[in-house]
């Protein structure tokens, strides 16, 4: 029979149809021996021992870790084996002819498997563990697992059993040996006496039986915060001091309860539960400090009330119900303010003063009074002044010891009904102290006014009017203001009555007719009437007052429409000064110049040139056929002339102009020779400019320049007005009739065809 077989291992193996029978070769893994160590041995049924049979070896690690002698048959691990590498190596073996190399059994395989020793020791995932746990916790409570693992054979021994224990951290916690789960082991761990633990954990193999390997890791465990603590004031009595002079909204004091908790468990809040104030504080938390905070919420005053007492309560916001029995959650203090005087202005009686006074009350009246005191302990006196920024005019005066407002002048209520002045007390002892008041006077009425027409009325009567008709309705105005309201009476001054020719009908309503007296009425005859009206009030004293109501007689068609009336009715219609009427006839005979002006400049322009062919020149006068040529000329002037002034004839005439007998010729002495010849010059020139400067004739050069054609064939053409007007036809002043009867008159002067302007 075919068999494998092992030094230390002789099992009889059965006989199989196949050539190979053998079990599984079993090495120990981390082998220390110096020989190599022996895995088996392979035998074949054909092996007669002659030395024929040659055993051959192949698969993982063939020829490498595991040799065989191929004569023999045994099998050797040439290296030390690591389980934990690799659990099994699987090879093939065949037995061949030695000298044929055929095949004398078929290739089988074995495996050879490394037998495992507890060479590896327990590791944990983490190293160190982070955890928390509410502090106070019961006993039991989880906290964290933790986890070891062993690279040795779980399921051959006891090589990868891991059992937990722990070192460090006792007695406050403690690790299930099997789970590794960690618990709380005291109870009442008090986080505000210690925070952190630092628990060491073992996790060892072999059961933890002796010889067995081990590992450790850190746990750091922290307690987390919870409300257990109540706040708790530092001191039963809080003492501030704050002057009198603080603001509303100002800050007294600041205190603050101590609670060992943090975060949202150390979150109070503070009220006041008793004051002997009311509304006099209030309490604030401020949440980033968990501070309280007191607040000035009424003005104080060191006269009326120099302390104050406040009870306080704080609390925690947030209460756990589990800590109910560890005492209440609550803490109270009291707190006494201390009110500080402040050196304070003058208080007024009233906020503001409203005083009345008649306007035909005489100067000095009295017409009220304020008062104010000094609210210290020392009660300063106080003096009076009124700020005469608010009274420019000096309308009014104060006495500076009483307070008494008086007048220093004439009130007019149609002028200023109200005054607004500012009444300033300071302290005498202390003139920085300063308040104001406000004293609003008002001007009561007098009826001090008569009525008045209330506008300028412009009445007019036709000629053919008929008597008792109706021309004109009037109304009245009144500065003054009656608490009754007005009652104007209307009627015809008595020494106008007798020989009037209009009358006056009041209708009782504020308001009155201007009637007719007769049927007709002649603008030859009288073109203005003046009508004297008297109006009256109904008050006391009454004022009356007569105002003259101007009617023109104007030429009317049958409806009764104006058409036309004389000029003495329309400068009474206007109602226009002496100074008016001045400037209108100023006006009037401008417009005349102006006319008499263009017809003028109409007839010159028809008359011939002094000189009518170029070819006629003089010594003095030159020609030129285009504008703009004079002076580059500089041949038209004789020098010499000029320089010998007294060459010069005194009776000879101008050439350029017609010669007039009733504008003599002003002489004047001649000057005498100089050796200076521009001097001479010079003096010539302004002797010629004086007498041209004085003769309103002549026109304003030494020479005259003619042109043919002024402006022909310049872009800009003549910049003259001479020939403005070209047509024969001149102004057409027609379109004065349209302007109304105002300018008839110049229409009838201007209107019509000027006869004589040709001749």
């Amino acid at each position: 029979p075919k068999y494998l077989t092992k030094k230390h291992l002789s099992m009889p193996l059965r006989r199989s149809k196949r050539g190979w029978m053998w079990n599984q070769f079993f090495l120990l893994e981390e082998y220390t021996g110096t020989d190599m160590q022996y895995v088996g041995k392979l035998h074949s049924d054909s092996d007669r021992g002659d030395g024929s049979v040659k055993y051959v070896l192949t698969g993982e690690g063939a020829g490498s870790l595991f040799k065989i002698d191929e004569k023999s048959g045994d099998i050797h691990a040439t290296k030390r084996l690591d389980r934990e590498e690799k659990a099994y190596y699987i090879l093939h073996a065949k037995a061949v002819n030695r000298f044929t190399n055929e095949a004398l059994e078929g290739e089988s395989e074995f495996i050879i498997k490394i037998h495992d020793i507890n060479d590896n020791e327990p590791r944990f995932t983490k190293d160190p563990y982070m955890a928390r746990v509410p502090e106070m916790s019961d006993i039991g409570t989880s906290v964290i697992q933790v986890t070891a693992t062993d690279a040795d054979d779980a399921t051959y021994g006891n090589s990868a059993k891991v059992v937990y224990s722990i070192l460090e951290g006792q007695p406050y916690f403690s690790v299930d040996p099997e789970t590794g789960l960690i618990k709380t082991a005291l109870p009442g761990m008090d986080r505000e006496v210690k925070e952190n633990y630092q628990v060491v954990i073992q996790a060892k193999d072999m059961a933890g039986q002796m010889g067995g390997l081990s590992g450790t890791t850190t746990v750091s465990i922290t307690l987390s915060d919870v409300n257990d603590n109540p706040p708790r004031f530092t001191k039963t009595l809080y003492e501030f001091r704050v002057p009198e002079s603080n603001e509303v909204g100002s800050s007294v004091g600041v205190i603050r309860a101590m609670d060992a908790d943090i975060g949202q468990n150390a979150e109070m809040d503070y009220r006041i539960i008793g004051s002997d104030g009311p509304g006099m504080f209030d309490i604030t938390t401020n949440r980033s400090t968990q501070d309280g905070i007191i607040v000035l919420r009424k003005p104080l005053d060191f006269e009326r009330k120099r302390q104050y007492s406040l009870r306080v309560q704080v609390e925690n916001s947030h209460i756990n119900p589990r800590f109910y029995s560890m005492g209440p959650f609550r803490d109270e203090a009291t707190i006494k303010i201390v009110v500080e005087d402040v050196d304070e202005p003058p208080e007024f009686e009233r906020a503001s003063y409203v005083m009345e006074v008649k306007e035909d009350a005489a100067k000095n009246t009295v017409i009220g009074s304020v008062s104010a005191s000094d609210p210290d302990d020392k009660n300063s006196l106080v003096r009076y002044s009124i700020d005469r920024r608010t009274d420019m005019d000096r309308v009014f005066n104060i006495h500076a010891g009483n307070g008494s407002v008086f007048i220093l002048r004439e009130l007019d209520r149609e002028e200023n009904a109200w005054h607004n002045i500012s009444v300033i007390a300071t302290e005498f002892n202390n003139p920085r102290q300063i308040s104001r008041v406000p004293v609003y006077i008002r001007v009561l009425d007098v009826n001090d006014n008569a009525p008045t027409f209330a506008t300028n009325y412009e009445t007019f009567v036709c000629e053919n009017a008929k008597a008792n008709q109706r021309i004109q309705t009037i109304s009245a105005t009144d500065p003054d203001e009656p608490l009754a309201g007005h009652r104007f009476f209307f009627g015809l001054a008595q020494d106008a009555a007798g020989k009037a020719n209009f009358s006056v009908r009041d209708n009782k309503d504020n308001t009155a007719g201007i009637l007719t007296r007769r049927n007709s009425y002649s603008s030859l005859q009288k073109s203005v009437y003046h009508v004297p009206v008297v109006i009256s009030d109904g008050e006391f004293p009454m004022q009356s007052s007569t105002n003259t109501l101007t009617i023109r007689v104007c030429t009317c068609d049958r409806e009764g429409n104006m058409k036309l009336c004389n000029a003495e009715a329309l400068t009474a219609r206007a109602g226009l000064s002496t100074g008016a009427l001045v400037a209108i006839l100023l006006c009037v005979i401008i417009l005349l110049m102006i006319v008499v002006l263009f017809a003028a400049l109409r007839r010159q322009r028809k008359k011939e040139p002094l000189i009518i062919s170029k070819e006629d020149v003089r010594d003095n006068v030159v020609s030129y056929n285009d504008e703009g040529g004079g002076e580059e000329d500089t041949q038209a002037f004789d020098i010499g002339t000029l320089r010998n002034p007294e060459a010069i004839e005194e009776s000879k005439q101008r050439r350029d102009i017609v010669p007039e007998t009733f504008y003599p010729p002003v002489r004047r002495p001649v000057l005498p020779p100089t050796r200076d010849n521009n001097g001479d010059v010079r003096d010539f020139i302004n002797q010629r400019l004086q007498d041209n400067d004085s003769d309103p004739t002549a026109p304003p050069y030494d020479s005259l320049a003619t042109y043919a054609y002024e402006g022909n064939g310049s872009v800009a053409e003549s910049l003259s007005s001479l020939e403005s007007v070209t047509t024969e036809g001149d102004q057409d002043y027609n379109y004065l009739s349209e302007w109304g009867p105002r300018f008839k008159k110049l229409a009838d002067m201007y209107g019509g065809d000027d006869s004589d302007r040709d001749s």
